[in-house]
């Protein structure tokens, strides 16, 4: 083939339009023209509202992963806030049950120290307000420790009542505490008299039930269940008239002479706190006339030689 019927032309793909420079001084003039029509004229807007309409769409859909991370953030944040605000919340609500449960307990002391002073008040032996320290570690008996001794006058024998009714008599006195033997304790005996009919009896410490029984009733005993019992004061211990129980069962059986009557202390024996010690009525009472000495009668015969 001859060479000067050869294509010396390059390519499509190599060939080159107008230099950078040019296509710079363009665009520029054209971006300026558009800026000034744009400002001036407004011939832009509409194109404007068009393409913002079109890429909408997009705009939204790429901003779906963006949004979704920004959420996520919060959600998380949000939960943690939440778990925060629960524990706090958790943190009020025990120290205000705390602090109710303080509160309840405190009016119910209260409350049976004004039945205390009433009972204080209508008492005419000396008393004095005591608190129980903590139980004897003993489990054979049912004994309590208080908070007052020698020291503040507490004497051997004497009655302990709190706002209900007589807890048990002080059997051991130290400098600083006493011991209290319970109603209920196997060595605890108690005078009683039946409020209803005015007949007395003995009451003795029934550990093993936890409760009292009056011993030695005839089996035809007027007694029946819910009489209450009281102190009778015949033991020169007890002042008269403190309530100590309430029949809870009478069993009446042919082969013994004596019923078998239960009684339920009405003392709180279990939870009693404050107590009042009540100084024994026979330190009140005045003291026994001496006997009169005898006179020797003169013996028969006597100036006969």
């Amino acid at each position: 083939m001859p060479l000067g019927t050869l294509d010396r032309t390059p390519p499509p793909f190599f060939r080159q339009g107008p230099s950078a420079f040019t296509r710079l001084v363009v665009f520029s003039a054209l971006a300026l023209f558009l800026m000034v029509a744009d400002r001036r004229l407004g011939v832009v807007e509409p194109l404007r509202a068009v393409i913002a309409t079109v890429l909408h769409p997009v705009q939204q859909a790429l901003r779906v992963p963006v949004q979704a991370v920004r959420t996520g953030g919060e959600y998380l944040q949000g939960l943690a806030a939440a778990r925060a605000s629960e524990a706090q919340a958790r943190r009020l609500l025990a120290d205000k049950a705390e602090r109710l449960g303080r509160l309840e307990m405190l009016e119910q002391e209260n409350a049976r120290l004004r039945e205390m002073l009433n009972l204080r008040a209508a008492l005419s032996a000396r008393t004095q307000a005591a608190e129980v320290l903590y139980d004897r570690p003993d489990p054979y008996t049912r004994k309590v420790v208080i908070d007052r001794g020698l020291t503040q006058g507490v004497v051997l024998g004497s009655p302990v009542i709190d706002h209900t009714g007589v807890i048990g008599q002080v059997t051991r006195v130290y400098p600083l505490t006493s011991e209290v033997t319970l109603l209920v304790d196997k060595d605890a005996v108690i005078p009683v008299l039946n409020t209803r009919t005015q007949v007395r009896g003995v009451a003795y410490g029934d550990p093993q039930r936890g409760g009292l029984e009056l011993r030695f009733m005839p089996t035809n005993a007027d007694v029946r269940e819910g009489d209450v019992l009281a102190t009778s004061g015949m033991d020169g211990v007890y002042p008269s008239g403190l309530p100590v129980a309430v029949v809870s069962r009478v069993e009446r059986r042919a082969d013994s002479a004596f019923a078998r009557i239960l009684l339920e202390p009405v003392g709180q024996l279990a939870s009693a706190r404050h107590v009042l010690v009540v100084e024994p009525v026979g330190r009140e009472l005045p003291p026994p006339p001496d006997p009169e000495p005898e006179t020797a009668a003169p013996r028969r015969g006597a100036g006969r030689r």
